[in-house]
């Protein structure tokens, strides 16, 4: 079939098998063209199929040769419809790993349900024995309780009181006014059951009783902190408490792993065009502008530049791993940099929908979110026939 991107929202609801591959192999190249770094061996991440879990993957096949275990969503194509792009972006992966001579194995599965936790348990245990990087990258509107059976859903909405200010529709260009309503109490605790530190906890646990996870295993969640443009609806809103819990549960997590010399952290990101990103009002549009300044000042970075930047020169550099106060990991340092952070403020009180494509890199953002659906990647023709069935060969089911 001819695939063509098909929106609804913020949602891409079709995906292109050969640019999500152009994609993942320019990432791979990207990684082998740096210095490689002694790193981990074996490595499980929870999230593996986009956005930072796929290029940590990437980053740890081939900047330190290591085997590894995805975790991620099942979406297979089928004649009439395509996959997702986590699917497509898996299966190209696991391809370039076994040219490379890696061990490489899919879970699918919810990541929140203990079924997938056993299942990935024994993919483990039968094919690496044990891991010794856990990298936990789930961002989900919805989970599961467990232990409970209860549904809760994340919201990304300010606290104590409604919020005004200006957002994008990044497919039109018009910018105008949101306002947005507080979060009740529940929908607070539902967005911190959601997205907290709670699920990384019970995998954590999960390894260690199924005799997986290394003595001296290190384990990473990301997290993100951003600029006062946004604080009110990210940092100081509902998803800035799961933020919080989260980042308390690394610290405890490192204390309870430290005894074996293990070791737990968030890395606090900088912020990029991401499928979740593109969700959240307002942040769409400093992002626009912030790419505007950093790629001008010489500093923007992707997805998989931020990776190989967390791993090389922090996590594995040889010498201890430098955090803020709080223990913290801090890859958004060029972001929250004074001169950038006050030229975005300059552009954020100037643009308008007049003027946004002059004062903005909102071109960039629409063409980066596209890409995340392999729509709009060089190299690729769009034109072609498509097969829209993509197998991928090391894959366990965990129901």
């Amino acid at each position: 079939m001819i695939i063509k991107p098909r929106t609804r929202g913020f949602i891409c609801t079709t995906a292109h098998p050969e640019g999500c591959a152009r994609q993942v192999k320019e990432q791979v190249e990207y990684i082998q063209g740096r210095p490689e770094f002694k790193g981990p061996r074996n490595v499980l991440v929870i999230g593996a199929s986009t956005g930072y879990g796929l290029s940590a993957r990437i980053t740890a096949a081939f900047g330190a040769n290591a085997n590894t275990v995805g975790v991620y969503r099942p979406s297979q194509g089928t004649e009439k419809r395509t996959a997702s792009a986590g699917w497509y972006n898996s299966a190209a992966f696991e391809s370039m790993a076994k040219e490379a001579g890696l061990k490489s194995f899919s879970v699918t599965g919810d990541a929140y349900a203990e079924e997938t936790k056993q299942k990935t348990v024994e993919v483990i245990s039968k094919e690496l024995g044990q891991v010794d990087l856990v990298v936990y990258s789930v961002a989900s509107a919805r989970r599961t309780n467990p232990r409970t059976g209860e549904v809760a859903n994340s919201v990304l909405k300010p606290i104590g009181q409604s919020f005004t200010n200006k957002t994008v529709n990044f497919h039109t260009g018009e910018v105008s006014e949101v306002t947005l309503e507080p979060a009740s109490d529940q929908e607070i605790q539902d967005t911190v059951t959601v997205m907290g530190g709670d699920d990384w906890e019970l995998w954590i646990k999960a390894l260690q009783e199924g005799g997986v996870l290394a003595e001296d295993a290190t384990t990473i969640a990301y997290s993100y902190i951003g600029s006062e443009i946004t604080q009110a609806v990210y940092r100081d809103g509902s998803i800035g408490q799961a933020k919080d819990h989260l980042e308390a549960t690394a610290l405890k997590l490192n204390d309870e792993l430290s005894a074996g010399g293990g070791r737990a952290f968030v890395s606090v990101s900088k912020a990029l065009v991401t499928q979740s990103s593109s969700a959240i009002p307002i942040v769409p549009l400093y992002v626009s502008a912030l790419y505007k300044v950093m790629k001008e000042k010489g500093l923007h970075e992707n997805c998989i530049q931020q990776s190989y930047r967390l791993f090389a020169e922090r996590l594995y550099s040889g010498s201890e791993v430098p955090v803020d106060v709080k223990g913290r990991i801090r890859i958004d340092d060029w972001e929250l940099r004074p001169d950038v952070q006050e030229d975005v403020a300059k552009l954020w009180n100037a643009v308008t929908t007049d003027n946004i494509h002059d004062m903005t890199d909102l071109e960039g953002y629409r063409r980066e979110f596209f890409q995340l659906f392999g729509f709009e990647t060089d190299g690729v023709d769009y034109e072609a026939d498509s097969n829209p069935v993509v197998e991928i060969e090391t894959v366990y089911h965990s129901s």
